[in-house]
């Protein structure tokens, strides 16, 4: 039976496909249909990342659970348009599609290409002739970071830190990419000045300087027996010959996991680090989230206008937006403005002034502030054309910002300022408006840098126009205002959780601090409405309240009008968190699944802050000292919603009674302080709590280098309950010179021929110097792996 074939018009492009509702990853069920809608929806991120490299395909024409291909030459079925590079390999020359538009997109997703794999160099356009790999020096260094037997994500995670480091100081600033497969992708944009031999030798040393210095974390090399507990960077996706698969592809997994480009301070919690899948994605994208955009640069192309972006998110035949086909122009008359509050997968304010032809947008969570001197975070989008002011109706489902819009205000808006990192105007709306009729004079400021480039704060300046004031100006965002009838409304969208740094002791200076519990869990704000409903959201706005279905006790615990802001946690045996439980709770979808597993794995909400009450209101303006006052006052404990209580005001003693939990550390926090949700504040400082292990050293592994005579690693064993040793892997830092040599002297004295223990992988016994099992030490650690190894361990001390 024939496939069923329709046409459709892609960004210009007539394209013929067929078989949409075909499953192509039969786990998820997600058809080729969808596959099209993400590979449209990320064709703005993406395009410039492809532009002028031939792209290789891997296909699965029959999905994820059948066989798949690669393949280089473009297919005979292609359409004309699609552009190609005709490359000079040893003995042949094969002709790539290259992917210059949303059209080519949606051709790869109609030939179930599902993963696309590109060179680290681009084509030369004007070269016409075939060209050999890398004829054109390269513009980005790659490092591939993959988890060998025995590690995940999370160490993974660690790996990319420590190369960050290296690559800062050798002014390459990086940007991560989960892969969607097993590890992460470190990309650094280069000028073009070195070939691809020459980057390659310089991606190898930086591996191997690392290996180096992390040899019980890192290796260089492709030994399979040597991958075993330790994550390998691979250096060799730079050599001219290589690919690797592009920064948004999908891939051909159980799921429909992203190669996805992350920002680095969500590896700062790699504990919570976990591959994205394409709606998650298409998420993210919505929401202005591209860390790598504007990474490196694009060959020549067609002129654009300051729509082309605006035009390559939509189709003009399914939305009604205003789609013009002409270059923006000047209109006469005072510029416009319009705000409008836009529904899509969380709700957002979409503001937008007229300047040099087109509307100039910010989506803010909530609306502009009506408050002097409040501020709030504004995302920086793409130019919309002057017609969308009048615009308010429904994008349809499948579209970029699908959902309902509505004009929040409308006016004109007089320009004071307009600078490439700050925009100052005064807005005038329309009588009953979301600004109430009142002048209101805003400043746009630019926050971000690097890869956070298109974040900034709006604000509402201290000094305003003198018609502004009004006394009974609450200064509330819709959603939050106490109207009549609605003493209960919850703030819409909810907040974002805000963020601490990682720091150190030696940090905390000064009096005003309090200090709570760390607990190893999935952060999450926590909600009741007036109706009884439980909302409960992770910090990247995920839904968990059917993943959690036991949390909506809340409803009990508080009362209506209630946001609270804690942690997600699973306890084991010994009542300590345990991530791992967590995780294998947070990875179900299915309802029956996680009923049985919420019978098995419990969850608990930890609450440790109050940002809003139907009573006070928006509370994230308060100090820290009199929000958990009124934390106290609101919550009334359940079995599974708690309030942990501080560990006081001295550091030494919270730290001691963190370690003596086993808890993960300890949160600083200044209590003086407001909350200011999204962002990440010095007020708040996450200080880890280093687990500490007894052990048994049994042997250690011959050194080479400057450790020749001494040892790369120790061998450790722990003590059970019964008395008997089992391997818990190695310790290879935190030496100095002179212990170096003092522990090889004593070992040597206590070799022995055969391991002491037997559970010791081929990999660490294979070069292995035996001790008999008498010298005792102290290591501190950060976890303990499935298979019972310390993670990251660094020597503490010998025990007498």
């Amino acid at each position: 039976m024939a496939s069923r074939q329709q046409s459709v018009r892609v960004d210009g492009r007539r394209l013929r496909v067929t078989s949409l509702d075909k499953v192509l990853y039969p786990e998820s069920g997600t058809t080729k249909a969808e596959v099209l809608e993400y590979y449209q929806a990320a064709a703005p991120a993406m395009l410039p990342l492809l532009a002028g490299r031939p792209v290789t395909r891997k296909r699965w024409p029959d999905g994820t659970g059948s066989g798949d291909f690669f393949r280089k030459n473009l297919e005979d079925s292609a359409p004309g348009w699609v552009p190609v590079a005709e490359v000079q390999h040893s003995d042949h020359v094969n002709t790539y599609p290259l992917a210059d538009s949303a059209a080519v997109l949606a051709w790869f997703g109609q030939v179930a290409a599902l993963e696309l794999h590109v060179p680290q160099w681009r084509v030369d356009p004007g070269a016409g002739r075939p060209q050999p790999p890398g004829s054109v020096n390269p513009d980005r260094l790659v490092l591939d970071l993959d988890p060998g037997p025995g590690t995940a994500l999370a160490d993974c995670a660690q790996a990319a830190r420590w190369c960050r480091e290296l690559l800062d100081s050798m002014g390459l600033p990086s940007v991560p990419v989960t892969s969607g497969s097993k590890g992460i992708h470190l990309y650094a944009a280069l000028d073009g000045s070195y070939t691809s031999e020459q980057v390659s030798e310089v991606a190898k040393e930086l591996a191997k300087a690392l290996e180096k210095d992390h040899p019980d974390d890192i290796v260089s090399d492709m030994s399979k027996d040597r991958r075993r507990g330790k994550v390998l960077i691979d250096w060799s996706q730079n050599s001219a010959n290589k690919t690797t698969v592009a920064p948004y592809s999908l891939r051909g997994r159980n799921r429909p996991w992203v190669a996805v480009p992350r920002t680095w301070d969500e590896l700062e919690d790699a504990d919570s680090l976990e591959h994205l899948d394409f709606r998650q994605v298409m998420e993210r994208l919505a929401e202005g989230t591209d860390p790598l955009a504007g990474f490196g640069g694009s060959p020549d192309g067609p002129a654009e206008d300051a729509l082309s972006t605006y035009r390559a998110k939509r189709d003009a035949g399914r939305t009604l937006e205003p789609v013009p086909e002409t270059s923006p122009s000047l209109r006469a008359g005072d510029p416009l403005f319009v705000i409008q509050e836009h529904h899509a997968r969380r709700l957002h304010f979409d503001t937008r002034v007229e300047h040099n032809g087109v509307l100039v947008s910010w989506a803010v969570p909530k609306a502009p502030p009506l408050k002097q001197g409040a501020q709030r975070l504004a995302v920086r989008t793409e130019d919309h054309p002057v017609e969308y002011a009048e615009f308010e109706g429904t994008i349809p489902k499948g579209e970029y910002g699908a959902g309902e819009v509505t004009i929040w205000d409308h006016g004109t808006a007089q320009i004071e300022k307009w600078e490439p990192e700050k925009v100052v105007v005064v807005l005038h709306g329309r009588p009953g408006g979301g600004l109430d009729g009142i002048p209101r004079r805003y400043a746009l400021v630019k926050t971000g840098k690097g890869t956070e480039k298109d974040q900034w704060l709006i604000r509402l300046t201290k000094n305003q126009p003198k018609a502004q004031s009004r006394p009974d100006d609450a200064g509330t965002a819709p959603g939050t205002a106490k109207a009549p009838g609605t003493a209960a409304a919850l703030p819409h969208p909810l907040p974002s959780p805000m963020l601490a740094t990682l720091g150190k002791p030696s940090d905390i200076r000064g009096d005003g601090w309090a200090f709570e519990a760390k607990w190893d869990g999935y952060r999450a704000i926590a909600a009741a409405d007036d109706s009884g409903t439980v909302h409960l959201r992770s910090r990247s706005g995920r839904d968990l309240t059917d993943t959690f279905p036991e949390l909506t006790e809340l409803a009990e615990a508080v009362p209506a009008g209630t946001v609270l802001d804690g942690e997600v946690v699973a306890l084991n045996s010994q009542h300590r968190p345990d991530f791992g439980r967590l995780q294998q709770r947070g990875r179900l979808t299915k309802p029956r699944e996680i009923e049985r597993a919420a019978k098995r794995i419990p969850v608990h909400f930890m609450a440790f802050d109050l940002l809003h009450t139907a009573e006070h209101g928006d509370l994230t303006g308060e100090p820290y000292a009199r929000r958990r006052e009124l934390l106290a006052e609101v919550l009334s404990p359940t079995k599974r919603i708690q309030r942990p209580d501080d560990l006081g005001q001295e550091l030494e003693h919270a730290m001691e009674v963190s370690q003596k939990l086993q808890l993960e550390g300890v949160m600083a926090k200044r209590t003086s302080d407001a909350y200011h949700p999204g962002r990440r504040s010095e007020g708040w400082v996450k200080l880890k709590q280093a687990q500490h292990a007894d052990v048994v050293v049994v042997g250690y592994r011959r050194g080479n280098g400057g450790r020749a005579k001494t040892f790369s690693s120790l061998l450790l064993a722990a003590e059970n309950d019964g008395g008997e040793l089992t391997y818990a892997g190695r310790v290879g830092t935190g030496f100095s010179d002179s212990q170096l040599k003092a522990l090889r002297k004593k070992l040597d004295r206590l070799s022995r021929k055969s391991p002491p223990v037997d559970d010791v992988p081929a990999e660490d016994a294979s070069d292995a110097v035996w001790a008999t099992p008498k010298l005792k030490a102290e290591v501190a650690h950060s976890g303990v792996t499935r298979d019972s190894r310390l993670r990251h361990a660094t020597w503490r001390r010998e025990l007498k």
